[in-house]
């Protein structure tokens, strides 16, 4: 066998470097070619757009402003215009009717909130069936309402249809960073007298709830509040107001304890509904709702993988039970703090440690509050965080933790998104707080449409009953939403899921001693 000639070897060698000198030569063409460099050009014109200022806070500060738009809250389309110089109380604004009695951040945007109102009527058939049923018989017809929650759109559906069932409304923000400034705009250019804006001081707070109660030739006859500020700034500004006020429908924990507060001092002159203890509220609102929001509002703000992560919750209610659920789904490993030995032992048999939050504090990467109550989270905790570890509320009110004891000389804020501050101390460690200690998903986030409008509907029907009560059904105390309302607000979302409920027989209801139309379940059954 003859071997291969080594002049032929070394040709087929050099024809092969010729070959991938070409190849090379083709490749660099290619990775050169002007609409790659200019593609890539004009990136690097648009990145120094932004503010060169020296140093690592001015160049988060710059990305961060660029996005501020993707973590606003509710995912606003408009939410750019916060940027604007002064406050909305200095401008004088007028709809297409020419009223200004409103203050939004600008009447502009109404045609993007009126998209968003009606992209929400989408998943809110029971509220617009009530309305539909109900619209002929006018049931608020003579209602001054004047109310306080969060303004978004599934809220505007709602207060749409109180006006469309007969009643006057007023309406201010019940927190000052829930606030869809396009729907508050949508509300005013409807008619609506609407006071609020995304990014409110504690000052135009008060202001806008003020505006709402105090109007020469208008008083509110019936109250919808959400965390019991309006509720008692009427009692202690207006008491002569709040003497005459029909009905107060209250959905909060906050809310609802001040109510049985005032009750238990004898200071409740009207009647209130606690909608929040309903079940309607408690299982779906506070459960299901918490369950899915929670990481909405923990992923917006700061992209965090939860799986392995080391969660402490504290409160193992409603809401902290729907926290806990979610997290645990992910991977998380969850702690519980609880003072109820009952919900203890609940978080004990679905899986979770129930411990001391200074025993864990030192390891946990997240701190979630949902309890209620105030200083659950002080400046201690606080202290002896780990860097990095996640601090935020998922409580309607911003007193769980403490951050009245950060806005001291020898810690630093360094706002890196909206919503989102890191908080940094003298040796370099930084903790992330979210929404400043307010309501995490309706402050950075947004929450599942179908389950407001299980809330909605529910105040809606409490409103009607309590207006049109005879007088003597309800006294001057605080009640709970008749179990039949509640039956009926369950019923009216079933068709959403194609549900087909079972019938008792006569034989059946004799036997169980109930009317076959409800209600079902006595009113101390807990479901």
């Amino acid at each position: 066998m003859s071997m291969p000639d080594a002049a032929g070897g070394d040709e087929m060698k050099q024809a092969k470097e010729i070959e991938d000198a070409e190849k090379f030569n083709f490749m660099a063409t290619v990775t050169k070619a002007p609409k790659k460099q200019i593609q890539f050009a004009d990136d690097m014109q648009e990145f120094t757009k932004f503010p060169t200022k020296s140093g690592r806070r001015s160049l988060s500060r710059s990305i961060s402003q660029s996005s501020t738009d993707s973590y606003s809250s509710a995912a606003s389309y408009t939410d750019s215009s916060d940027d604007e110089e002064g406050t909305p109380r200095e401008k004088h604004q007028t709809n297409s009717k020419g009223s200004s009695n409103f203050c939004v951040k600008n009447i502009k945007q109404a045609e993007f909130g009126r998209r968003e109102i009606e992209i929400a009527e989408q998943d809110m058939s029971a509220l617009i069936s009530l309305r539909k049923r109900a619209q002929g018989e006018k049931p608020l017809a003579g209602a001054k309402i004047v109310g306080c929650t969060h303004i978004t759109a599934q809220t505007a559906v709602l207060i749409e249809t109180l006006c469309a069932l007969g009643a006057q409304c007023r309406w201010s923000a019940c927190n000052i960073y829930s606030t869809q400034n396009e729907v508050a705009a949508a509300l005013a250019e409807a008619g609506v007298a609407v006071f609020s804006w995304k990014g409110e001081s504690e000052d135009d707070f008060w202001w806008c709830i003020d505006r709402c109660v105090n109007m020469d030739g208008w008083q509110p006859n019936m109250i919808l509040d959400d965390g019991g500020d309006l509720t008692h700034w009427v009692y202690k500004k207006y008491p002569n107001v709040f003497k005459k006020i029909r009905g107060i429908v209250e959905e909060s924990v906050t809310g609802v304890h001040r109510l049985y507060q005032l009750s238990k001092a004898g200071k409740l002159c009207v009647p209130a509904m606690n909608v929040n203890d309903s079940v309607t509220k408690q299982k779906f609102d506070n459960l299901y709702c918490c369950r899915e929001s929670i990481l909405d509002g923990l992923k917006r703000t700061t992209d965090v993988m939860f799986g392995g992560k080391q969660v402490v919750v504290c409160g193992y209610g409603e809401v902290g039970k729907g926290c806990c659920a979610a997290l645990k789904a992910l991977g998380a490993i969850v702690y519980i703090t609880e003072i109820d030995p009952i919900c203890a032992l609940q978080a004990c048999m679905d899986g979770f440690r129930v411990v001391k939050l200074n025993e864990v504090i030192r390891q946990m990467d997240v701190v979630i509050t949902c309890t209620g109550n105030k200083n659950v989270v002080t400046r201690e905790h606080l202290d002896r965080m780990k860097n990095s570890c996640i601090v935020c509320n998922m409580g309607h009110s911003n007193t769980e933790i403490d951050v009245t004891s950060l806005r001291t000389p020898e810690l630093t804020w360094e706002r890196v998104r909206s919503q989102v501050d890191h908080i940094i101390w003298p040796d370099g460690k930084r903790v992330v707080l979210l929404a400043e200690g307010r309501l995490l998903n309706l402050s950075c986030s947004t929450v599942p449409t179908f389950v407001l409008s299980i809330t909605a509907t529910t105040q809606a029907l409490a409103l009607i009953e309590l207006y049109n009560a005879p007088e003597g059904r309800y006294k001057q105390d605080v009640y709970l939403l008749p179990k039949k309302m509640d039956e009926y607000v369950a019923s009216l979302h079933l068709p959403s899921f194609d549900a087909h409920l079972t019938e008792l027989t006569d034989d059946q209801a004799k036997y169980m001693g109930l009317n076959k139309n409800g209600p079902f379940k006595p009113n101390y059954y807990r479901y």
